[in-house]
């Protein structure tokens, strides 16, 4: 059963009347500072069981909105640290509802005795995410920009958080209205012509309904086009480093590390596993795999890693293919050439500070993007960044404008896309009026299950078991 946004606001406030919740907002580790955060009716009444100002003139019962208190914290009669208690009132709070923030030092100890207190004094622990929930349940956020909230914990490059951002801020909220808003009008219009025929309700012009179904349609390809590389910047590329043996692979895996990652010697042969690490290059992240040089050999243990190798060369998103520019081609890079054809792919010629022996044209036939690089004396980063962005089509993705960031959200918009197309489908037939209305209306519900405005108690519990307990 789907709730409209006026059922979750409502089921929001009686869910809030009924408990107080708290959780450690930071990360379970040692660090300078760590907060215990109260939300609900009487997060005031429980926080001041355990805290206790040291103004006699000051309590958090009586404490306006956005005001810090200075006090100690307490389990019982035995007092815990020093801290800070931040008071918010309803509804200008995160949640929507009152909430109090204890900031002690950050000993994880420390940390879970003031939760065990705050708990003992009337509060229940929080569940995962259940604090952006209530934000939600109350009407402060979307549903897409809580999943930005989310994503924005998440985000380990620049992009990547500015993505986030974008859709904290409302973007793809917005964006989805625009096209919503033109439906719903369209959707008015079919209506009152077909339900109340007798009236002078004029017709849709043939234009009118063209011209907003296509835009609608043009708007919603748009969006899913970006999908794939939004993922990209959300989650990483896997990213192989290949080719024969002694090209470079483990320097310039150590060069995008930053640190000796791989061991470098000049036997042939050295790496004979699949080495990892993940790295920001740009404000990109590339989850990189340093993989065994590829050549025929008799030995069993290279011969395994030369066949991971190959694997991995399958699943990569992207493939960065080592050339030794001071030799010639051999049947293996010819080989390897073969191999990775219609991959997402890079070459990178390597040891441009030493004479160069290679016919490059051999390559400029075969690979669209090519890069001439010396990972031992540190040059062509900036050059490679570039061409990786390129390659990926992240050159033209605006992530502010506002970009899906999940499969639910891209299940939605595929959905209206497709009832819209049905619908453009069955203008063109000249099946009635109804019909299109019928696809119209499809193709809102999707869009407002997207944004939650129209969405099932399952599908808001299944998005917010994803974040971390205390957000």
């Amino acid at each position: 059963m789907k709730l409209s946004f006026f059922e979750i606001e409502k089921k929001g406030e009686i869910f809030m009347e009924q408990t107080t919740i708290a959780a450690i907002s930071t990360p379970h580790a040692m660090g300078g500072i760590g907060i215990v955060r109260l939300s609900g009716p009487d997060a005031r009444e429980i926080a001041s069981r355990v805290f206790t100002p040291k103004s006699s003139r000051k309590t958090l019962k009586s404490a306006p909105g956005y005001t810090a208190i200075y006090g100690r914290v307490h389990e019982g009669k035995r007092e815990l640290d020093d801290a800070i208690a931040l008071v918010f009132s309803a509804p200008k709070s995160y949640t929507g509802e009152d909430v109090v923030e204890l900031s002690c030092h950050g000993g994880l100890y420390l940390m879970q005795r003031v939760l065990r207190a705050v708990l003992d004094a009337g509060a229940v622990p929080a569940q995962a995410g259940e604090f952006t929930k209530r934000a939600f349940l109350n009407g402060k956020l979307s549903l897409t920009q809580a999943e930005g909230v989310m994503d924005l914990i998440a985000s380990q490059g620049e992009q990547a958080a500015r993505a986030a951002l974008s859709a904290r801020d409302g973007a793809l909220f917005e964006r989805i209205k625009q096209v919503k808003q033109s439906l719903l009008t369209l959707s008015g219009h079919l209506s009152a012509w077909i339900d109340f025929p007798e009236e002078d309700v004029p017709e849709l012009s043939d234009q009118e309904l063209s011209q907003t179904l296509c835009q609608a349609v043009d708007e919603l390809e748009t969006l899913l086009s970006s999908y794939d590389v939004g993922q990209l910047i959300k989650n990483g590329v896997e990213t192989a480093i290949v080719g024969r043996p002694n090209v470079g692979k483990s320097t310039l895996m150590n060069l995008l590390s930053g640190r000796e990652k791989s061991i470098v010697t000049n036997i042939p042969g050295t790496t004979r596993d699949i080495v990892e690490d993940s790295v920001n290059i740009g404000d990109v992240v590339l989850h990189l795999y340093d993989t065994a040089g590829i050549r025929r050999t008799d030995d069993p243990v290279e011969q395994v890693g030369v066949e991971r190798a190959k694997g991995k060369i399958e699943t990569a998103q992207l493939v960065l293919a080592l050339f030794d520019s001071s030799r010639e081609l051999s049947e293996e890079d010819k080989e390897l050439i073969d191999t990775i054809q219609g991959r997402p792919c890079i070459a990178v010629v390597n040891k441009n500070d030493l004479e160069q022996k290679m016919d490059l044209s051999y390559l400029q036939e075969h690979f669209s993007h090519i890069i001439s690089i010396s990972a031992y004396q540190k040059t062509g980063v900036d050059q490679l960044s570039a061409c990786i962005h390129e390659v990926l089509g992240m050159m033209d993705l605006d992530t502010s404008a506002g970009i899906l960031a999940n499969e639910r959200q891209r299940g939605c918009a595929k959905q209206a896309l497709d009832a819209l197309q049905e619908a453009q489908q069955a203008y063109q037939m000249g099946i009635t009026l109804d019909a299109v209305g019928v696809e119209v209306q499809s193709a809102l519900e999707a869009l407002m299950e997207l944004t939650g405005e129209q969405v099932s108690e399952s599908v808001i519990d299944e998005v917010f078991s994803k974040f971390c307990v205390g957000k």
